[in-house]
């Protein structure tokens, strides 16, 4: 999610299905590799995903309008001239000020960027849910929705637009939640927390039916890989790494929750006598990860939100958590 100069995360109805049914295959992580899943599954149809991209590039066009580059900004006195002046209100602050593409930190502020001293001071609760629609440019915008797309279609085909959209939004706020209890000085806008929610809910979601995949240990691999990249871009200056890893957490436990699949063989056996049917539609161990992963669900939202509004600060409690957002090096700091 990226701000300007500010954090980054970055960063059914059955009618709608389509028919006849195919092999179902599950993505190996940012619209990358398959791996094959034993039975035949119809697919969804995708709709929410495009609806989401749709929702935040007409929003960033309204927050470019209420930015309106050549009103506010002093041209020549503030790091230089507008950015694309044939744009007219819809141009771009200058690069100094913003080298994504984007508005000014104030317009973010004003429009809902995440920001620590509003949430609990100022009773703005609602900046945990607005964040995630704002984002800090043409770059930041782009990079997440080409991401979602890759993710979030293939998602929503195999699973269906009310899990897909609920592990989209509670994603979302968990990563909200989870930086602003570490990051007070800064705002932070984007949808970054969401997207790595999509990824973590891959990940849990592959460990709950890992008994009717093929080619496990490959798609494993590849969606840690995948992970652990994202989250390593997250260690770099004015990236909100704690919107990424709060998602993340967030859409694995969802993923547990949300996205469990019959064992393999149930489907193909449900038409058989009752005598030669399997007793149970899911194994044990998915039973425990749901119980799990709903307890730690319960239990780490009402530990943070309970911090959060007690005005907290979650460097307090882990005096070393700061390096997960932000690695100083000889060529940046990490002061601010």
């Amino acid at each position: 999610m990226m701000g300007n100069g500010d954090p980054e995360r970055g960063t059914k109805n059955r009618s709608n299905h389509s028919y006849p049914q195919t092999n179902y295959y599950a993505g190996g992580g940012g619209g990358g590799g398959t791996y094959h899943m034993e039975y035949s599954e119809s697919q969804w149809t995708s709709w929410l995903v495009p609806m989401i991209v749709v929702a935040n590039v007409g929003m960033f066009a309204a927050i470019m309008f209420v930015n309106n580059c050549p009103k506010n900004h002093n041209n020549g006195f503030q790091g230089g001239d507008c950015v694309a002046k044939f744009l007219g209100r819809l141009s771009f602050q200058p690069l100094k000020q913003n080298p994504l593409f984007g508005p000014s930190s104030s317009t973010l502020e004003k429009l809902g960027a995440l920001e620590w001293d509003k949430i609990v001071h100022g009773n703005e609760a609602w900046r945990l849910i607005t964040c995630i629609w704002l984002h800090a440019g043409v770059v930041h915008l782009l990079a997440n929705m080409l991401s979602l797309v890759f993710i979030g279609i293939r998602l929503e085909q195999q699973f269906g637009f009310v899990r897909i959209g609920a592990i989209y939004l509670v994603s979302g706020i968990g990563g909200s939640v989870l930086s602003s209890l570490f990051i007070h000085r800064n705002i932070s806008v984007g949808a970054s927390g969401a997207l790595f929610g999509l990824l973590g809910a891959m990940l849990s979601e592959l460990f709950t039916n890992w008994t009717i995949y093929t080619n496990k240990a490959a798609a494993l691999f590849t969606l840690i890989v995948i992970i652990a990249i994202n989250l390593a871009v997250g260690i770099l200056p004015h990236v909100d790494n704690f919107a990424h890893i709060g998602g993340f957490m967030s859409g694995f436990l969802l993923g547990f929750i949300l996205l469990v699949r019959p064992q393999f063989g149930w489907l193909e056996n449900r038409h058989l006598a009752a005598h030669n049917r399997m007793k149970s539609k899911y194994t044990a161990y998915q039973y425990v990860f749901l119980v799990v992963a709903v307890v730690l669900l319960i239990v780490g939202f009402t530990v943070g939100l309970v911090m959060l509004f007690k005005g907290e600060n979650g460097n307090d409690k882990c005096s070393w958590c700061h390096y997960l957002s932000c690695v100083p090096t000889s060529r940046w700091s990490c002061n601010n």
